[in-house]
């Protein structure tokens, strides 16, 4: 009877103590996941995109755990990406916007899972440059990254795209000296894309680097000028970067060691 007794004492003891560390690993793993969710996921190196790395290595369908707001390009350069409410857009070079295949590879790319931290209402801004210093009052910590998201009514925009390239590839710089550009007037839509520090130079744009999709999710582009009637910004504050790099043989043979600062400038005007 006693020997009976010892081993269900044992039995419940053992049961208890297996399923606390379970639930202890539960915990464990739902804080890791929120940290998770609080981390700008970037796919390779600014650098690397400005000499010709283009072809993609992670799948739209992976990106998509990583992140439901962003911005980046698709396998061969293929146009701007616009991840915004968990889709992944891409606008090509007819200025169109289309629903990016789960298979689409990407060669660079940054993404998070949205959540507000702090807004601010718009109105009648000139100029992306004046909007650039409307929100910059909004980065409370220069030491970390945000991502935005900007709704409005918009008196014109201006985007561009680039056209997918074929091997041997070109430096960026080149490919967009002869973008297509696009203009829109008196039309709804939504800035995305993220505010980065200033040493994050070589690995993303620091500052401001921000895409368009109209609110039909029809057009878009990467933005180069605007004029906003109204509108209201929400920004992410976020402390942590997760750097994906690309495993293929032109990353790996890529200088990324030398500054590209005014290649990037030409880039992004």
């Amino acid at each position: 009877m006693l020997k009976k007794l010892t081993s269900v004492v044992f039995l419940l003891v053992f049961t208890l103590v297996v399923n606390g560390c379970a639930a202890k690993k539960e915990t464990k793993s739902q804080a890791e996941i929120d940290r998770a969710k609080d981390t700008v996921f970037q796919v390779s190196a600014i650098n690397a995109l400005l000499q010709g790395v283009y072809d993609g290595e992670i799948t739209c369908s992976e990106l998509k755990k990583q992140g439901d707001l962003g911005i980046g390009t698709l396998d061969g350069l293929d146009g701007e990406m616009v991840a915004l409410d968990g889709q992944i857009y891409q606008v090509k070079s007819d200025g169109q916007a289309y629903v990016a295949g789960d298979e689409v590879r990407c060669p660079f790319a940054s993404l998070t899972f949205f959540e507000v931290d702090g807004s601010r209402e718009l109105k009648e801004v000139a100029s992306y440059d004046n909007l650039q210093k409307s929100i910059d009052s909004m980065i409370v910590n220069p030491n970390l990254f945000y991502a935005v998201r900007i709704d409005g009514t918009f008196e014109y925009v201006k985007t561009r795209s680039v056209p997918k390239q074929s091997r041997p590839y070109r430096p960026l710089a080149e490919v967009t000296a002869s973008q297509p550009v696009f203009e829109f007037n008196n039309v709804k839509g939504t800035l995305v894309g993220f505010w980065c520090p200033k040493y994050i130079e070589g690995i993303n744009v620091p500052g401001w680097h921000l895409h368009f999709l109209t609110a039909d999710r029809k057009q878009g582009g990467h933005l180069l000028d605007c004029r906003l009637q109204v509108g209201t910004a929400l920004v992410d504050e976020t402390a942590d970067i997760h750097l994906a790099l690309l495993k293929g043989s032109d990353f790996r043979q890529a200088d990324l060691r030398t500054d590209r600062q005014k290649e990037l400038e030409k880039v992004e005007k």
